[in-house]
């Protein structure tokens, strides 16, 4: 194990198993949210037809989010861009690195 001493932003978190993510800390991550947003987003317009510029009005908006909400495919899609957004490639299944499971907020360049 690696010392709590070698990594000053936090303690090291001894869960392991599957579904291991430090949930808390990207969810304060403002790049998380726009990567889920824009994933959303994209998936229902693709699936409507239409592009950000056809949406000119609130109810517009609302009629996208409901065919897309009502449509498994579109949900499908939806729950696709999610799991992109939260799965890490360099590590094998849903979780996060030793170390990025000690963080206490977002790590800052």
């Amino acid at each position: 194990m690696i010392p709590a001493a070698a990594f000053p932003c936090g303690r090291i978190s001894e869960k392991k198993g599957v579904f291991s993510l430090n949930l808390r800390i990207r969810l304060k991550n403002p790049v998380f949210w726009v990567q889920v947003f824009t994933g959303i987003f994209a998936a229902a317009l693709a699936y409507v037809g239409l592009t950000a510029a056809d949406l000119t009005s609130w109810r517009a908006v609302l009629d996208v989010a409901r065919q897309a909400l009502t449509n498994p495919y579109c949900l499908f899609l939806i729950a696709s861009n999610v799991w992109a957004a939260l799965n890490d490639p360099t590590t094998s299944g849903l979780t996060d690195s030793d170390r990025a499971k000690q963080y206490v907020k977002p790590l800052e360049p």
